[in-house]
């Protein structure tokens, strides 16, 4: 009978044992759970701050490349400025001759058959040595 007395006050130790490792362990289940949610709010609000700060950013550079297309557009780059103030002054420079035959009055002018022939003739100077 004694056997069974102390082996039942064994058992009953290790019940006890048993029901604090037990406590102790859902103790730390709730704490690592609590941990968790606290983990995955603070990861939710950092992930919300993030996605309002790059939609932020997003809506800065769209409006900064709007601005800068819309004054590409109103101020030509300075050397167009310059190339198409100097084909004008050439246009408005060589207008009188070429009105006559643009009105159908008269022949193309000279300074332009000129050129033509002067292009051809140093376009193709192997036909002249061949010759």
């Amino acid at each position: 009978m004694s056997s069974y007395l102390a082996q039942e006050v064994h058992l009953a130790r290790r019940h006890e044992e048993i029901l604090s490792r037990r406590s102790e362990l859902l103790q730390q289940m709730e704490t690592y759970l609590g941990d968790k949610k606290t983990k995955k709010t603070w990861q939710t609000q950092a992930a919300d701050a993030a996605r309002k700060r790059n939609a932020t950013l997003l809506n800065d550079i769209e409006a900064a490349e709007k601005k800068l297309q819309e004054r590409m557009y109103l101020l030509p780059h300075p050397d167009t400025v310059k190339l198409e103030t100097l084909y004008w002054a050439s246009i408005k420079e060589s207008l009188p001759k070429w009105e006559q035959f643009l009105l159908g009055r008269a022949e193309i002018p000279i300074g332009f058959k000129k050129m033509k022939t002067a292009k051809q003739n140093t376009s193709y100077p192997e036909e002249d040595s061949q010759k």
